[in-house]
């Protein structure tokens, strides 16, 4: 066990340089020069050589890299150029909107894509599959932004079930802050649901028809134990792939719903960047979606390596 996860863990920090190269040579390579961006209106060259030497561009690239890498590992990703707010304030505000966004949607498509993707693959062939499918087959089509509107005008302006736009944090109101998030995290859920529902009815399929699933029922197990402990567990390695890949996207993806319900989080302040051509955060949000990838694909191995003892085996034996 040890032995695999040293292996996995080289495996990430490898992957996590090679990211934070890419993420700067990336940013350098974007046409403009930064520092009349910086510069504003007094685009001087005096002004502009001072600039420079400030953010140390006019020194080699190598040295701008390594200094790049040491003030990432403390946090400190400089300062915005529109707001000359610290860009780890500006991270440390709006992530935890979009993480708090992210795993409510999660948990929710979860819920609802394994239910429905175990049912529709239990009754095969039978009314509650149709339903199933029909549902998968909506989630998938429907756009989130045209869902979004919906539900603000059927459920928000209409009956005033769930507010419009705005956020609470969590430890000021922590009944308010779900009744603001609870409807976005629905919509932006619906899409994973039925990706989930999917996955979920191919891969228990696969286990029902297994040789140990028919052992199982041989024996006299419960469809209950034969469904839940058997079919279903081994099921679970596709989907937590598929969770655990969703959340990183979720994480940097869920910009159209934060634009629709108003939610200062980080997609929104990613597009904000873009459009102000705010090299810092851009540079921060890039490394940071990268990171996030890594650690949740670390994760997902761990976790494979729980469900599955043989991966486990394998990657020791490796």
């Amino acid at each position: 066990m040890a032995r695999y996860l040293l292996t996995r863990a080289w495996h990430s920090a490898l992957t996590l340089v090679l990211a934070s190269v890419v993420v700067f040579l990336g940013i350098r390579a974007l046409p403009g020069d930064p520092a009349l961006a910086l510069a504003g209106e007094d685009r001087t060259p005096e002004a502009l050589a001072a600039i420079r030497k400030e953010y140390g561009l006019d020194r080699p690239v190598t040295v701008q890299f390594g200094q790049y890498v040491e003030r990432a590992v403390q946090g400190d990703f400089g300062h915005s150029i529109r707001t000359g707010l610290p860009v780890s304030d500006m991270l440390r505000t709006a992530l935890p909107v979009t993480i708090e966004l992210s795993v409510l949607a999660i948990l929710i498509a979860a819920a609802l894509g394994v239910g429905a993707g175990v049912v529709a693959a239990v009754r095969r062939g039978r009314p509650a599959e149709w339903a199933a499918n029909a549902l998968a087959l909506i989630g998938l089509s429907v756009p989130h932004f045209w869902l979004g509107l919906l539900a603000i005008l059927y459920l928000s302006v209409a009956t005033g079930l769930f507010p419009a736009s705005g956020f609470v944090p969590f430890f000021d109101d922590p009944v308010g802050n779900l009744h603001h998030l609870i409807l976005p995290a629905v919509i932006l859920g619906t899409g994973l649901a039925a990706i989930i529902m999917r996955q979920t009815r191919s891969a228990m399929l696969d286990s029902l028809s297994a040789d140990y699933v028919r052992t199982a029922k041989a024996k006299g197990l419960s469809p209950r134990a034969v469904i839940g402990r058997h079919a279903l567990r081994n099921s679970l390695i596709v989907v937590t792939t598929i969770v655990g890949l969703q959340l990183g996207g979720l994480i940097s993806g869920a910009v159209v719903t934060e634009q629709i319900f108003g939610l200062p989080g980080f997609g929104k302040m990613t597009i904000d960047a873009v459009f102000q051509r705010d090299y810092p955060v851009i540079q921060a949000v890039v490394l940071l979606t990268a990171t996030a990838y890594i650690v949740i694909n670390f994760l997902v191995d761990l976790l494979y390596s729980l469900i599955d003892p043989r991966i486990r085996v394998a990657g020791d034996a490796a």
